[in-house]
């Protein structure tokens, strides 16, 4: 992942550690040497800006990837939030990627070799800009739970990736958003990972009743703050 100044950690404990023994994979990606700082220039901290033409027909609504017919299976949910800098200002324009297992807890992948079914009508991908008011949402379906191999016994808590761009390409920060009362966060290495308990709970989201849609969806809500003593853990290992 590629973080400029923008984005740098500047609050100790808040970011997880590139190799954590618990976190098996995160060993073989962790980088061996101290890594090589690039000073930057008017390319990495200005445009181009990610705007809604880098949707790529994405869409904020995960349910109906197609825009109409079937619907995906499972409990709907609506994701919202607000994308801040470290002095709580609105980060207007930011592009907001989402992706995620469906509800049986599997990802249209390849690479994914659970036997939970798949859904064909979702995708598991989404894309939004931030208002000017620095706010974005999704409607999807909520994620289930899955097993991941790390050790024995071991699964993932229900979440989503977010992934967001800001002023340019090199501004860009990975992270996860888990749900409030997952039993398994506890014992999952990667939400462990991050050594502060506070900086852990910015993981969590909100249940936000009301935002929640009577009889249709339920809301969870999701700030983020790139930087700052109260930003928003990224994924250190990736």
């Amino acid at each position: 992942m590629a973080a400029s100044r923008l984005y740098a950690p500047v609050a100790p404990g808040i970011y997880p550690a590139n190799a954590t023994a618990a976190y098996r994979s995160s060993d073989k990606r962790a980088p061996r040497e101290a890594l090589i700082v690039i000073p930057e220039t008017v390319s990495e901290v200005s445009g181009p800006r990610c705007g809604r033409e880098s949707l790529g027909g994405a869409s904020q609504d995960l349910t109906r990837p197609s825009g109409r017919g079937a619907e995906a299976l499972g409990q709907r949910i609506i994701v919202h939030g607000r994308v801040l800098d470290e002095r709580g200002r609105p980060e207007r324009g930011a592009l907001v990627e989402i992706w995620q297992a469906n509800a049986a807890g599997r990802y249209l992948h390849d690479g994914d070799r659970h036997d939970a079914p798949l859904d064909a009508n979702f995708t598991g991908r989404g894309a939004v800009v931030t208002d000017d008011d620095g706010r974005y949402r999704f409607l999807t379906i909520e994620p289930g739970i899955y097993p991941w191999g790390n050790h024995y016994n071991a699964w993932r808590p229900r979440h989503i990736h977010f992934s967001l761009f800001g002023q340019a390409w090199a501004t860009r920060l990975v992270t996860q958003m888990y749900f409030p009362g997952d039993p398994t966060l506890p014992l999952d290495p990667i939400f462990m990972g991050v050594p502060d308990e506070a900086a852990r709970a910015r993981l969590v989201s909100r249940f936000d009743i009301e935002r929640s849609e009577p009889d249709y969806a339920l809301a969870f809500e999701f700030d983020i703050v790139l930087r700052g003593a109260a930003g928003t853990p990224w994924e250190g290992q990736s």
